[in-house]
């Protein structure tokens, strides 16, 4: 695609559906984290702001058949028939009701949506409100609290319908992304980036993973412990994701955006704060302007309701904020578009100059600089 200079309206796209409240795991699992209440109280705080200012738009049912775009449509049948009989257990974390299969249809579709929407120069950002969550879903198996894969279905759909040719994936929730990333494992035109607590569910996304056949290097995993924060989160996207993004030159950026690595998260033992979010998010929206790429935020984990809905309404107005300087390190000119490469890892800059690192964060940094520095400029 040709990446115009074009001035994109800076008015951002809010995707969500009622349909989103029907699915309510906690029918079958008492205490379930995964509750309607997450929409609900994140809604009624964006109502009070009067939206930040976003226009809102109804995320559509996706048809059943176009999640055979990254699912096996066996896999698609059984969810749908588990559903029509009133629901049940697919997993010890995943449940479905009756209505948790439109549920699903919505979610996806208001992904795919707003990928549409993006590509054709409608906006410049969106931000997908839905659920069930996505990212854990692989293409014959649901997981995780996920059905289908949202993320990955609104990729495919934008490089298989939209003429996308490359799309840049980045998985800041705190728990890997397993499903995004066996979807597209042997794909060299989806760069999948994945920041998460190591040693956390799904135990998958070892550093070392990074993709398979002709998608050998188009898979970043990035484990950090628990109880890392900001300055390591911040510094792994700018020294490792943007640049390595940079080089990819995608034609869509998408974020499976969950705010479960919140200090104050039940599920997770990281420390991010809610102005850590709207601090990443500013760097890669800064990053996707400075590469000419629209930038889709699809919601993903974030298990405190009140927590999540401090956090997205930080993080909006980080995201319709005009662009400012750009991202540290970020070359002038027309970004190159670049393979991965392979030899010996790029020259690293110091880590003592990352500002707020811990010894143990140097060493994290230090790890992945190595490691993706194989296929990347860094």
């Amino acid at each position: 695609m040709n990446h115009a200079a074009a001035h994109l309206a800076r008015t951002g796209l809010f995707f969500s559906h009622p349909a989103c409240l029907g699915h309510d795991p906690s029918v079958y699992s008492p205490g379930h984290p995964d509750t309607p209440r997450r929409l609900i109280v994140l809604e009624a705080a964006l109502a009070e702001r009067d939206w930040l200012g976003w226009r809102q738009l109804p995320a559509p049912a996706l048809a059943p058949e176009r999640l055979e775009l990254v699912h096996d449509g066996a896999h698609v049948s059984r969810i749908r028939e588990l559903c029509a009989g009133g629901g049940g257990a697919i997993d010890p974390d995943t449940f479905v009701v009756e209505a948790s299969f439109a549920a699903a249809l919505h979610a996806a579709g208001g992904a795919c949506e707003m990928a549409r929407a993006l590509i054709a120069g409608e906006a410049d950002v969106g931000f997908c409100a839905v659920r069930p969550a996505g990212h854990h879903a692989e293409a014959e198996r649901s997981m995780g609290f996920c059905l289908f894969n949202n993320v990955a279905l609104a990729a495919a759909s934008a490089i298989a319908e939209r003429g996308a040719e490359r799309v840049l994936i980045i998985d800041w929730d705190v728990h890997a992304g397993n499903g995004t990333a066996e979807i597209f494992r042997h794909r060299p035109d989806v760069l999948l980036a994945c920041i998460h607590e190591q040693d956390l569910y799904p135990g998958s996304g070892p550093l070392q993973d990074a993709g398979s056949g002709e998608g050998e290097g188009y898979t970043i995993n990035l484990p950090v412990p628990a109880r890392s924060g900001e300055p390591l989160w911040s510094a792994l996207l700018r020294e490792i994701v943007i640049p390595a993004g940079r080089a990819f030159d995608p034609d869509l950026v998408l974020v499976s955006c969950g705010f479960d690595a919140h200090a104050a998260d039940p599920l997770a033992n990281c420390l991010l704060q809610t102005s850590s979010f709207a601090h990443i998010a500013a760097l890669v929206q800064d990053a996707a302007r400075d590469l000419g790429a629209p930038l889709g935020l699809v919601l993903e984990g974030g298990y405190d309701s009140a927590v999540l809905a401090e956090c997205v309404c930080a993080v909006l107005p980080a995201l319709a904020a005009s662009a400012g300087a750009p991202v540290a390190g970020a070359a002038g000119g027309e970004p190159p578009r670049a393979a991965p490469r392979s030899g010996a890892p790029a020259g690293a800059r110091s880590a003592g100059s990352e500002g707020g690192l811990q010894r143990s964060d140097e060493e994290v940094l230090r790890r992945a600089r190595a490691q993706v520095g194989r296929y990347w400029p860094l």
